[in-house]
Order: structure tokens, then C-alpha cells, then sequence
């Protein structure tokens, strides 16, 4: 990861800071606080500001209580207990804003989460740097057979080279043609003196999707755990889950009861049919029970046999 002189000069300028505030902060994530986290080879994850932590969202739970309640919850069982029973709404009164570095491939993948304020980098104000994500051997796979937007085997040898290369010089020509319609270079040189420029918003269309761009990305608790659990999902693209894995980390530090409570229903808990719940319920007490007479499709009851890792009982 590259950080430019001026983005490294703001976040020595931004920890330097000492300010003094009535608001809850949170010392991990503090800890933290704009840090330019690696991601990929090129990006990065930096929180900017968050609001509320744990206690922000038990008050907001307890106001709904009214004063008749003569009994409290501890926070943790409160946050348990709205978890497990998706209670939403005292989730979104926290927020956290981030600032990500990532590929523009990545980035229309993520934005399909609309739940979330974004600002991104203008290549109709700016030129885009000169950066591309290339993936590294491990990474590089063939389509899978099975899941139409999924990888299947890694590639090897003279093929993944060959793929390398391909990436590496379609991205390194087209970022050459785009400089060259703009006539001006990275650097800030002008190509030819006697010549105009092509507009950014058109000359910027060529580049390919590999190129990285940035955004500021903010959203409220409740969407951000929205967003972890379907991109820190193993099943999710490789590329995203990076940046998911990194924020699900500052998930951990900034609001730990909150995540532990995420981690446990969300991440490792299952969801279960009415005729998927007859089905363990049958299992239980020993009862003989098929796919046929459950009124599940093959994929239903492989989902289901695998949840409870009953892998004798999946059906090919």
C-alpha cells in the first residue's frame, strides 16, 4: 500500500489531535482512529469518525421501556437480547464513516449495500492514480463449474502468468491512453504543449476495472453489520471480504458487546424454515424422516443437513 505525501502528512495531522469532547469515545477504536489499514495490494481502510458505542445503544432501547419497568437488564443481556429477537432500531443510533482506497470493481459490487452515505473520488475533477489491483497467484482462479459467480480451481503455471501479464499491460496501456487523451501525465507534466486536453468525465471511460478509486463511506450500525454479514462471509468475493475482514475488526473495537452478540447470531447462528424446524425436531426424537415427505427442495435440505452437520443424510 502507497500512501501519497499530502494523505500521509493528514493522518500524522489528524492523530496529533487532542481534543476535548462530552461525547462517548471509545479508547480501542481511538486507538486506531484514521490509521491507514492495508488492504489488497494497493488500498486501504481508515475510520474517520464514529458516534455512540455499546451504552448509546442500550439507552436508546431503554427509552422505549417507560416508566413503569422495575426491572433492568444488563447491557449485554439487553444487546443479546435484541439481537437475537432483530430488534433494529437502537442499533442505528450509532454510525461510523470510513475512508477506503479499492479497486472500481469492488467498489460497484459494494454499492449495491445502498444503505450507506458515499462520497467517492471525482475523475471528472481529478486524474485517477496510476495504481491497478493485480491479484496474486493464490487469488488468480478458474470460473467454477458449480457457482456461476463463484471460482473454482486455482490456475497454475504458464496460464496464471499469462493472465498476469494480460492484467498488468491492458491496465498499464489504457492508463497510457488516458493520460495521453488528457495530455497530461501523472506527475502533472503536460504531454504536448500545442495540444488540449480531452475532458476528464470522457477521457476517464477507458480505464479498466482494476484502477482504484476512494470514498468516504458512512452508515449506521445496524447496515454496517448488514454489509459485514454478507461480505466477511466466506462465500464472499475474495477482494471485498479483505476489506469486510478489516472492518469487522473495528466492528470488535468499537462496540465489543455488540459485536460479540453479532458474531454469535448472525455470523455463527443458522436460520430455520417452519418445515426445516419439523424436520431437527423429528431427527431429535429419533423419527425417520426424508426429503421427500419434508416438503423441502434438494437444496433446502442440503442447506439444512450441512447447518447441523449432518452430512450422511445429503442428498446427490
Amino acid at each position: 500500500m502507497k500512501l501519497t505525501k499530502e494523505q500521509s502528512q493528514e493522518i500524522k495531522s489528524q492523530q496529533l489531535q487532542n481534543n476535548k469532547t462530552k461525547r462517548v469515545t471509545v479508547p480501542e477504536l481511538e486507538k486506531i482512529l484514521y490509521e491507514a489499514i492495508p488492504a489488497l495490494d494497493h488500498g486501504f481502510v481508515r475510520v474517520v469518525d464514529y458516534m455512540g458505542d455499546d451504552t448509546s445503544i442500550v439507552q436508546s432501547a431503554r427509552v422505549s421501556y417507560g416508566k413503569g419497568t422495575k426491572q433492568v437488564s444488563t447491557d449485554s443481556g439487553l444487546i443479546k437480547y435484541l439481537m437475537r429477537h432483530w430488534h433494529s432500531t437502537p442499533f442505528e443510533m450509532c454510525e461510523i464513516k470510513y475512508h477506503i482506497k479499492l479497486p472500481i470493481f469492488i467498489a460497484r459490487q459494494w454499492i449495491r449495500h445502498r444503505t450507506a452515505n458515499v462520497n467517492e473520488y471525482s475523475a471528472r475533477y481529478s486524474i485517477l492514480d496510476k495504481e491497478f489491483y493485480l491479484p496474486t497467484p493464490e487469488n488468480l482462479a478458474a470460473q467454477s463449474v458449480s457457482n456461476r459467480q463463484g471460482r473454482g480451481d486455482i490456475l497454475e503455471g504458464n496460464q496464471a502468468k499469462k493472465v498476469l501479464e494480460l492484467l498488468k499491460d491492458d491496465a498499464e496501456r489504457t492508463y497510457s491512453n488516458y493520460e495521453k487523451m488528457l495530455n497530461q501525465r501523472y506527475d502533472g507534466s503536460t504531454i504536448d504543449e500545442n495540444k488540449k486536453g480531452l475532458a476528464r468525465e470522457l477521457a476517464r471511460m477507458n480505464l479498466t476495472l482494476n484502477t482504484y478509486t476512494q470514498w468516504y463511506w458512512k452508515t449506521d450500525l445496524l447496515n454496517l453489520m448488514n454489509f459485514l454479514r454478507l461480505r466477511a462471509d466466506h462465500h464472499a468475493q475474495y477482494e471485498i471480504r479483505v476489506y469486510a475482514d478489516i472492518m469487522l475488526n473495528s466492528l470488535k473495537k468499537w462496540v465489543p458487546i455488540t459485536y460479540e452478540a453479532f458474531m454469535d447470531y448472525r455470523v455463527g447462528g443458522t436460520e430455520v424454515s417452519a418445515k426445516g424446524k419439523t424436520v431437527i425436531k423429528k431427527l431429535i426424537k429419533g423419527e425417520n424422516v426424508s426429503m421427500d415427505s419434508s416438503g423441502l427442495s434438494k437444496r433446502e435440505w442440503n442447506e439444512l443437513m450441512l447447518a447441523f452437520e449432518l452430512k450422511e443424510k445429503l442428498i446427490k
